[in-house]
C-alpha cells in the first residue's frame, strides 16, 4: 500500500511541512510514500497530473488536508485510471465526511440532529421545527464555524425563528463556496473540559489522543471508549476519528465523526504513533 501525502505548494518535490513527520515516520517503518498535488485535486486542476507520481497498481491510502467528497471522488477516479485503488472508496469517504452519513448509527451517543438539503429558509424552518424549541448549534454537513460561536454557530432558542435564521444565514455566508450539503441543526449540550480524539480502524479503537485544538491536555484516565465500539463498528468505515467530550452531567458524548485520512494529528502525538496504527494491508 502506498501512503499519499500532499506536496509542498512551492517545492512540489517535497512533502508539505505539516505532514513531514508522518512522511518520515512512514519511510522509517518501511512503507512506500508518494506525493500528490492537493490544490489541483481540491480545485479545478489537472487531476491526472496531480497523482502522476503515484505508483501504478495496488492500494493507496491518503493522509492530508481536507477534501470535499466530490474532490475525493475525483482523486479516486484519477487513481483508478492508473490502476490504483483507494482503501477508503469515495462512497465511504462521503459517509464519514458528511454528518447525515454517520448520524443514524451514532444517534444514541451524539446530540439530536436534523438537517436540510440546500440552504433555503423554508427547509431550515422545517428542520428547526422538527428539532423543537430550545438551544441548538448550526453547521453544514461537514463543518461548523465554532470560532464564530455567537454569530454563526450557537442559537439560544429555535423558537426565535428570526434569530435562528440570522445565525444560519451568517454560517452560510462565512462558509461561502465551501458550504456543504445543507444546514445541520444539533441540540445544544453543555460540555466541560477539552475534547478527546479517538482513532478507529475497521471498527476498533487503535489510538486515543488529545484533540488538535488542545494538544497539551491529555485524555483523562477514566475515559472508556468500549461503550462506543458497537456503534462505531456499525458505521462500517475503514478509518475514522471520533471526537468525544464530557457533558456537564459526566456522560461522554460523540461530538463528531470524521474520515481519519483528513483528521489532524495533535502535535503532542508522535507521528510514529499514528502511522503505526494506519490500516496497512
Amino acid at each position: 500500500m502506498t501512503l499519499l501525502l500532499p506536496a509542498d505548494v512551492l517545492r512540489p518535490r517535497r512533502v508539505d511541512e505539516h505532514f513531514a513527520g508522518e512522511f518520515d515516520a512512514a519511510r522509517r517503518l518501511g512503507h512506500e510514500v508518494a506525493l500528490i498535488d492537493h490544490d489541483a485535486l481540491a480545485g479545478d486542476g489537472d487531476r491526472a497530473r496531480a497523482v502522476a507520481r503515484v505508483p501504478e497498481g495496488g492500494i493507496a491510502f491518503y493522509r492530508g488536508w481536507m477534501l470535499s467528497a466530490d474532490a475525493y471522488a475525483g482523486l479516486a477516479e484519477a487513481l483508478s485510471a492508473r490502476g490504483t485503488r483507494l482503501r477508503t472508496d469515495a462512497a465511504r469517504y462521503r459517509r464519514a465526511h458528511e454528518l447525515p452519513g454517520w448520524y443514524a448509527a451514532l444517534s444514541a451517543f451524539t446530540p439530536a440532529s436534523t438537517w436540510t438539503v440546500g440552504a433555503d429558509r423554508d427547509g431550515f424552518d422545517v428542520a428547526a421545527a422538527a428539532l423543537g424549541a430550545g438551544a441548538a448549534v448550526v453547521r453544514d454537513y461537514s463543518k461548523s464555524m465554532k470560532h464564530y460561536w455567537d454569530e454563526a454557530a450557537y442559537i439560544p432558542d429555535l423558537a426565535d425563528t428570526a434569530r435562528a435564521w440570522a445565525v444560519a444565514r451568517r454560517l452560510h455566508e462565512l462558509r461561502g463556496d465551501d458550504f456543504t450539503g445543507g444546514f445541520v441543526l444539533r441540540r445544544y449540550e453543555p460540555f466541560t473540559g477539552p475534547e478527546v480524539r479517538t482513532w478507529w480502524v475497521d471498527g476498533a479503537c487503535r489510538l486515543v489522543t488529545a484533540h488538535p485544538d488542545t494538544p497539551d491536555q491529555a485524555p483523562p484516565g477514566d475515559l472508556d471508549v468500549a461503550v462506543f465500539a458497537p456503534a462505531v463498528a456499525a458505521v462500517g468505515l475503514p478509518f475514522v476519528t471520533v471526537d468525544l467530550a464530557r457533558r456537564t452531567d459526566g456522560a461522554w458524548r460523540i461530538v463528531e465523526l470524521g474520515d481519519g485520512q483528513v483528521s489532524d494529528r495533535p502535535t503532542s502525538t508522535p507521528p510514529e504513533d499514528l502511522v503505526g496504527v494506519l490500516p496497512w494491508p
